[in-house]
């Protein structure tokens, strides 16, 4: 095995670890002593992979993100696209609302990680673009004559509201069995376009290429940025 490939292996294994401590931890934060004693590493072992636990955290969130992103190249019937997109949210709604917040409160405070943060979005607008021909896909299936964007808009306020309500321990106490409620969630955003009949499908591709296009603008844009 080369050094280079022991090296990616430990960094991901610091990656993984680390995930599970902050998920662990409940208010989404970790030392790199205690990560450093679950890996049996030295610290300054940490410093050769991240140069700040700052830098670790955008990481975890970036592996995350490919994970999404490989979850939703998956190419079958749309229907089952759409039903991935919400139960990525709802199977481990800890996490996708950890991961959010950390995000949020790194870009709101840190510096520095502007190189991360751009590997960051261009992965997610990738992932937005297959998002966006699983939904167009669905709504032409469906004769629907919702738009794409209301119907992703939908799709990210349901998984979003399903996973505050999951995650919380005060409503747990309430809601019985929780793969019945994911259940429940997943069929509502596949019966919402049957909402909006249509017979101009064309209608979502319109809406589909302009959204598109704009996240193709975007992505021009930040290439040309200097970090």
């Amino acid at each position: 095995m080369s050094r280079q490939h022991q090296f990616k292996m430990r960094e991901e294994s610091i990656l993984a670890m680390a995930e599970q401590l902050l998920l662990e931890s409940g208010d989404g934060d970790i030392t790199l002593d205690s990560l450093a004693d679950q890996l049996d590493l030295a610290k300054g072992t940490l410093y050769k992979h991240f140069s700040s636990k700052d830098e670790l955290y955008l990481r975890i969130i970036i592996r995350y993100e490919e994970q999404l992103f490989e979850i939703n190249r998956i190419d079958d019937c749309p229907s089952a696209g759409v039903s991935r997109m919400i139960l990525q949210q709802l199977l481990n709604p800890q996490k996708a609302m950890l991961l959010n917040q950390i995000e949020e409160r790194l870009a709101a405070s840190v510096t520095g990680l502007n190189r991360l943060f751009a590997e960051l979005y261009d992965i997610r607008r990738q992932r937005m673009k297959r998002l966006i021909d699983i939904t167009s896909a669905y709504l032409q299936e469906t004769h629907s004559s919702m738009s794409t964007r209301d119907y992703l808009s939908s799709i990210w306020a349901m998984g979003q509201g399903g996973a505050g309500l999951l995650n919380s321990s005060f409503y747990q106490r309430y809601l019985g069995r929780r793969d019945t409620l994911r259940y429940a969630l997943i069929m509502q955003m596949l019966d919402l376009p049957g909402r909006y009949p249509s017979q101009e499908p064309e209608l979502a591709d319109e809406d589909m290429q302009e959204l598109v296009e704009q996240i193709d603008s975007e992505s021009q844009a930040h290439r040309r940025t200097k970090y």
